[in-house]
Formats: structure tokens, C-alpha cells, sequence
């Protein structure tokens, strides 16, 4: 059975390959579409060296019950064995589907980036994941976070009264549904030449293939 599930995982990723570049047939006319920049555009500060060959742009939402997996377990490898060895970087871009606290949550994770902590103030979010729609997401617990962190929270809490990044969020989920993102967690993994998307929380398998592949 293993044999039959790890010669069925190549098959997989094409057809999420094809899948993807069907959905995108004005890529042809509009050949900057779907350029690296564009993908990264806006998004997270990029994790580990920016100059390595394949991109992950993860999309997610902080309560989103797979994003929270992901970032437990598979996240974890693809970490310490592609993205501090300079072979992969991370972007991370909300697309906030579970309500106004996901809202919050990604604009507060910017509010920490002002200060120079977002991937501190992002990884504080997962490790406190509390479930989908369950109210652990506050102005409170978020300012707690803020200071677990180390943040400036007189700046924090502006920058969050501020509002100060509502429409950087709400242009990255337009974004995200212009170009066919429909859950979370989902993945564009790309370098140079092509893209590949990974639909949900797949096995580190999928994403090892993919990664060999490009």
C-alpha cells in the first residue's frame, strides 16, 4: 500500500500544476501576472535568504484549523531542512475566511512588522491557536501576544485602533480570489519558470515532490 501511495503523490501534484495554470488563461496575454514579484507582492517579510530558487507563498487565516497544523508539523521540516539551508523561502499572504477576528489577527501581525517582529508575532499567533470562530482572538489577548513578543504596545494598540492595515488585508484576499485561492490553507510553489499549487494541508510528501520538482 505505501508503494501504490507514493507513486500516486507525482500524479497528484500534476494534475494541481495543470490545474493551477488552467485557471489562469489571460496569463498569456498578461504575461506579468503571475511573476515572482507579483506573487510575493505585499505579503509577509520573506522567511530565510531571499535570493533561493523556489518561493512558497503559503495563504492562510490564524484560525484556520489546517494552517494551524501545517505550521505545527510540516512547516517545521520544510524549516530546518530547505529554508535555513538557503534553498526555499517562505512568504506568508491572510486570506482571511473565518470573520472579522481573522481580519484582526493578520492586521495585527503587521502592526508587529512596523516593529520589526512579524514572524515573532506570527509564529505567537499559532502557537496560542485556540480553534476556528471560538473567541480567543481579542484586542486583549492580541495586545498580550504583542507583549510576549516584546512590542511597543503604546504603538501596537495604535497602529490596531488605526485600522492601519485593513485595506492591505482586504487587497490581499481580492487578490487571493483573483487568482483562484479558495481555502486555507492553500500554496503556490514556484521558481522562475513554473508554478505548482498545493490545495490544503497535504502530506510533507507532496511538498518534498513538489519542491523536487522544481
Amino acid at each position: 500500500m505505501i508503494k501504490y501511495y507514493l507513486l500516486a503523490i507525482p500524479i497528484a501534484i500534476g494534475i494541481l500544476a495543470g490545474g493551477f495554470l488552467s485557471f489562469y488563461p489571460e496569463s498569456e496575454k498578461n504575461p506579468t501576472k503571475l511573476t515572482s514579484s507579483k506573487l510575493q507582492e505585499g505579503g509577509s517579510p520573506i522567511l530565510g535568504d531571499e535570493n533561493a530558487p523556489i518561493t512558497i507563498l503559503e495563504w492562510g487565516d490564524y484560525q484556520c484549523t489546517f494552517c494551524y497544523k501545517f505550521h505545527q508539523d510540516t512547516l517545521n521540516v520544510i524549516n530546518d531542512d530547505f529554508i535555513k539551508t538557503g534553498k526555499v523561502k517562505l512568504v506568508f499572504k491572510d486570506f482571511p475566511l473565518n470573520g472579522p477576528d481573522s481580519i484582526l489577527a493578520a492586521e495585527a501581525s503587521y502592526c508587529a512588522e512596523d516593529q520589526g517582529k512579524y514572524w515573532e508575532y506570527h509564529d505567537e499567533l499559532y502557537k496560542n491557536w485556540g480553534g476556528e470562530r471560538t473567541g480567543w482572538i481579542t484586542r486583549e489577548s492580541l495586545q498580550f501576544f504583542a507583549s510576549t513578543v516584546g512590542l511597543d504596545l503604546e504603538l501596537f494598540n495604535t497602529c490596531l485602533d488605526d485600522h492601519k492595515y485593513q485595506n492591505k488585508i482586504d487587497g490581499l484576499y481580492e487578490f487571493g480570489r483573483e487568482i483562484g485561492i479558495d481555502a486555507t490553507p492553500s500554496f503556490l510553489v514556484f521558481n522562475d519558470e513554473k508554478i505548482i499549487k498545493i490545495r490544503g494541508n497535504q502530506p510533507l510528501e507532496v511538498f518534498l515532490k513538489t519542491i523536487d520538482e522544481l
